[in-house]
């Protein structure tokens, strides 16, 4: 554990050198991490890897599939070839592939950086993050969003019941192909309360409800499976509406000028994270300790409007990289933003999904 520590303290404190000659003759590594692409991974590369490659000589490759990620590392245990050293995962894939024995146990105290004041990992992550394989990054929302050129400059939506409102705020909705967030924002548009709406999806009657509440606009919705579908249809003015990634519409407005506003009333958050594939652990484990500390996490919000997982990382938190405008208030963690936030109930969607499922498309066939 010493020597460990000895080494991460020459890495982290070597920031004028653009090679570190490890400890024990350590060459430089091939890693190879897997993510979900497009603003995301490159926000990624700019916070992360290209600072820690630079300082390590170690090269970090890119691999886009994090949205197939949990069954790729089945197959690859399986093939007995685990070519993937650190993969980007939800957190509700990351307790299925971590009781199937899939993913290394972390010990986050021991493993990762302290704040810079000294508060260990397990109090410095945002409470309740951490689980036993899992290592969180940043919380980003689904969302609503919407053209702003669609409506009168003195009647634009703010709700989510605004959303269901076809009568005062006509024209098309993309939605998510699936039941997630919009079984929870039909509650919603219904009158139940955010901090309720879990309670009420665990009853018949209340996913009938949802259900119900869907059944108003449902001829109105164009169903989307890609998180680029929304922003295009969006600027393409064939929806009104688009449910998205917060951080695919703020790349959208500040990157692309699109005249597009989010609604965070009711934004579903939710956490993404590191996990490390079975025996993969000595491999990256200074990387891991590098990509996790307060600096990084802060770092990767200058280029994609995703909350750092970590408290001491959000004082940190300053301009955007490229327009220089103020990136606080974009973040779903923005306390204006979060005032009626749902927290996505992981474990209640890893025993419902399949069953919900199986209704969401019985439905759309109907």
């Amino acid at each position: 554990m010493f020597k460990k520590n000895m080494l991460r303290h020459a890495i982290l404190a070597c920031s004028g050198a653009s090679v570190v000659v490890m400890a024990g003759g350590v060459q430089a590594e091939e890693l190879n991490v897997v993510s979900w692409g497009g603003a995301y991974s490159m926000s990624q590369q700019k916070a992360y890897h290209e600072p820690w490659m630079e300082k390590t000589g170690d090269e970090i490759v890119n691999i886009d599939r994090s949205g197939n990620a949990l069954a790729g590392l089945r197959s690859q245990f399986e093939a007995g070839n685990v070519t993937w050293d650190l993969v980007d995962m939800l957190p509700a894939d990351a307790m299925i592939a971590c009781a199937e024995g899939l993913l290394e146990p972390i010990d986050h105290d021991e493993m990762l950086a302290d704040a810079p004041d000294g508060t260990p990992p397990s109090e410095d992550f945002i409470e309740g993050s951490l689980s036993e394989c899992f290592i969180p990054q940043i919380v980003y929302s689904n969302i609503v969003a919407y053209n702003t050129e669609m409506f009168p400059e003195d009647d634009q939506p703010d709700s989510i019941e605004d959303v269901f409102d076809i009568e005062n705020y006509p024209g098309k909705r993309a939605l998510i192909r699936k039941p997630i967030n919009n079984l929870e924002w039909a509650l919603v548009a219904d009158g139940v309360e955010p901090e309720e709406v879990y309670d009420v999806l665990r009853t018949e009657e209340g996913v009938d409800r949802a259900f119900a509440k869907l059944d108003t606009i449902k001829d109105e919705v164009i169903w989307w499976e890609e998180g680029s579908q929304p922003p295009q249809l969006l600027a393409d003015q064939e929806v009104a509406f688009g449910s998205a990634y917060n951080g695919r519409i703020f790349n959208a407005m500040v990157s692309e000028d699109q005249p597009f506003e989010i609604i965070w009333d009711a934004q579903v958050f939710e956490l993404d994270g590191w996990v490390v594939p079975a025996g993969k652990l000595d491999k990256v484990e200074d990387y891991l300790y590098w990509a996790t500390d307060t600096q990084r996490l802060a770092d990767q919000a200058k280029y994609i409007s995703y909350g750092p997982a970590r408290e001491s990382s959000n004082e940190l938190v300053s301009t955007h990289a490229e327009t220089g405008i103020e990136m606080e208030e974009h973040m779903p963690t923005y306390e204006d933003n979060f005032r009626t936030a749902i927290p996505k109930d992981d474990p209640f969607w890893a025993d419902h999904n399949d069953e919900l499922t199986q209704r969401f498309d019985a439905w759309l066939a109907q």
